[in-house]
């Protein structure tokens, strides 16, 4: 059949109002497309699904990208879903194709092949790239980043001959990176031009945890240091720091933040700001269509994180198909295994939003604990060391669980685990 010639199905929503849906289609294969598929399928498994997806390959999972630098990085072993799987839920997947345009009046998508393809719902769930910091030199031949399984590949065979690797950018990623590249055997340099490693997500004191731990595995640390050129003629040789020094390597790794796709929505009337703007049920500016994933903005935040990724995929799902769904706010979590540390944050971790504290601070042994409670109620918290308390403290949070009664001057860490744990 001829994906252009489809039967209207009619759905109805909980008030009765018939919603006439034809054809799906998702622009993106990320975990947020993935996700909404899902969604979908939930309400109704025979309504027409094209997803489209700009890279030569199925839906995979780029967080296991960094970690694959080691290991393997077999498509195959990195696919978010099973290639049956789409066959199965009736989904037709076309890879290796680009959008380029969206026609809001005529409800069509246009590809960079010059095909049209007609819609009466449509998601945009094109994700993100990692931002090409405007440094001279940055074009040469040795410089990297990370964020397709094709760049993923690239690095993995070009490093093999590389000594000394610098690595700018001191955020997850970026630290995930270096800790691999370490691992392989190469002589590392972190450079970070924030005063301190992950400040969003660290106070101080945990900050200067990671540091120490980062060094303690042969990796230079620069913090507080602004690249200002990269080196060499033909080839990468090293940097120049806004300070004057120069730094040597025949390798650089960058990764300090993300920027949302959403180049081809210029000449649409879709409103966007550092991505597409959307609501509570994940609709744009205009209807029928949603956002989803890193390339949605809600309430003027870009997060870029898994988890958000997947609610904002089940909500854009859920009304597309005519049930009535509310996006609620996802608490971000942030995940580091690396450097002989395990460490979980989540929440709001700072001491001026928070009425008490609760501190276990064993920083010689890489222990820290800290959790920021504000009127009885949990809203962050920092672990390093044991993680497994992570999953109590997380529950805490996004359920709000009522802690009251409780004198958080004289608690412990653990007797406020134990106590949680009670109360959930």
């Amino acid at each position: 059949m001829d994906i252009n010639q489809s039967k209207t199905l009619r759905l109805y929503n909980e008030k009765g109002v018939a919603n006439l849906v034809d054809k799906i289609i998702i622009i993106g294969n990320g975990i947020a497309a993935i996700t909404a598929i899902k969604s979908i399928r939930e309400i109704d498994q025979e309504i027409e699904i094209h997803l489209f997806g700009e890279e030569p390959f199925y839906p995979y999972n780029r967080v296991r990208l960094s970690k694959g630098l080691l290991g393997s990085l077999e498509e195959e072993k990195i696919l978010i879903q099973k290639k049956e799987w789409y066959e199965v839920n009736n989904v037709k997947l076309y890879t290796d194709i680009k959008v380029v345009s969206i026609d809001v009046n005529n409800k069509s998508i246009r590809t960079s092949k010059g095909d049209r393809f007609d819609y009466s719902k449509l998601l945009i769930a094109t994700g993100a790239h990692n931002f090409k910091p405007p440094i001279p030199g940055i074009d040469k031949s040795g410089v990297y980043t990370l964020r397709t399984l094709k760049d993923a590949w690239n690095i993995k065979e070009k490093v093999k001959d590389k000594q000394e690797i610098l690595n700018i950018g001191g955020g997850i990623q970026g630290l995930e990176t270096a800790w691999i590249l370490s691992q392989m055997g190469k002589k590392v340099s972190l450079i970070e031009l924030l005063p301190r490693l992950m400040p969003r997500q660290l106070d101080e004191q945990a900050s200067r945890i990671l540091e120490k731990a980062v060094r303690s595995h042969g990796i230079e640390v620069m913090l507080d240091t602004q690249v200002n050129e990269i080196l060499g003629e033909d080839k990468v040789e090293g940097i120049r720091t806004a300070q004057g020094q120069v730094i040597g390597g025949d390798m650089i790794t960058y990764s300090i933040g993300i920027r949302p796709n959403i180049d081809f929505l210029k000449d649409t009337p879709i409103r966007f700001n550092k991505g597409v703007i959307v609501d509570k049920k994940m609709g744009t500016s205009i209807e029928g269509i949603y956002a989803a994933g890193d390339v949605a903005e809600y309430e003027n935040e870009i997060y870029g994180l898994w988890n958000i990724a997947i609610g904002h995929g089940k909500v854009a799902g859920y009304n597309m198909v005519g049930k009535d769904e509310i996006y609620e706010h996802i608490v971000p979590v942030t995940t580091l295994s690396a450097f002989g540390l395990s460490l979980f944050s989540m929440g709001v971790i700072e001491n001026s939003k928070a009425t008490d504290v609760v501190l276990e601070d064993r920083s010689a042994e890489n222990v820290y604990n800290k959790v920021y409670i504000h009127k009885n109620k949990i809203i962050g918290a920092i672990v390093i060391g044991d993680i497994r308390h992570s999953p109590a403290l997380k529950t805490a949070i996004e359920n709000e669980i009522d802690l009251n009664g409780i004198h958080f001057n004289t608690v412990s860490f653990h007797e406020l685990i134990e106590i949680i744990k009670k109360r959930k």
